[in-house]
């Protein structure tokens, strides 16, 4: 579920509908949880359906770590990619605010974070990237890893308008990242490998390891991008 202060606005001809928030969203905030109408398919499943669901489902999902679609029910479909996002996936079937989000502002995503099937090529905003491929998550998890870090340190702090919306176990494991007890895991450990495909416990867990703090304070953790 997207948060409820959002709605559907059209962006641009190259971009279409997006979504907007319809008040400022502080930095930790879960803006999307994996809820009890979202689905999780498999490719294989995908296979019996009809090609208008088909065309669908892979328009509107991203691929998990074990190579099954995530097909959101709500406008989470419609957030854009951003190589300067505001919103990021986390390992725990949950997106937050990386960043303070204004009103009126697109809420958007690194499509690299979703196991694309293919590479595509979108303007660079600025950045040192303009290309999306399928394994990003293997060559930015570090950069993005400090963002999460950083919005984390900020989760006890925002209001969380979809606390109701979270499982029981997931809501007190962010909550223990938040308070620096439990270790958070890296976003490596989303990347769907479509070469070897192992099962989900046949991968060890990947934890994110903050860098020890900086001898100038003028180092910002997780402002890479």
């Amino acid at each position: 579920m997207i948060i409820p202060c959002t709605k559907v606005v059209h962006i641009d001809e190259t971009k279409g509908n997006g979504v907007v928030a319809t008040e400022k969203i502080p930095q930790g905030t879960v803006t999307w949880v994996f809820d009890d109408l979202d689905r999780e398919i498999p490719m294989d499943q995908l296979l019996h359906m009809s090609l208008p669901c088909q065309e669908a489902i892979l328009t509107y999902s991203y691929r998990n770590n074990k190579g099954h679609l995530v097909f959101c029910w709500d406008n989470e479909r419609f957030i854009n990619h951003s190589f300067r996002p505001n919103c990021c996936l986390t390992p725990y079937k949950f997106e937050i605010a990386i960043r303070d989000i204004d009103e009126g502002e697109e809420l958007t995503n690194d499509y690299g974070l979703f196991n694309i099937i293919a590479p595509f090529t979108v303007d660079s905003e600025g950045s040192d990237r303009s290309t999306v491929y399928p394994d990003d998550l293997l060559r930015y998890s570090s950069r993005w890893d400090a963002q999460l870090h950083e919005a984390f340190s900020r989760f006890l702090h925002a209001e969380q308008p979809l606390r109701q919306v979270f499982s029981p176990d997931t809501l007190k494991l962010a909550e223990s990242i938040a308070r620096g007890e439990t270790a958070m895991a890296s976003l490596r450990n989303c990347y769907y490998n479509e070469k070897s495909s192992p099962q989900p416990g046949d991968i060890a867990v990947t934890t994110f390891t903050p860098p020890l703090p900086p001898t100038s304070p003028r180092m910002h953790l997780g402002s890479s991008s």
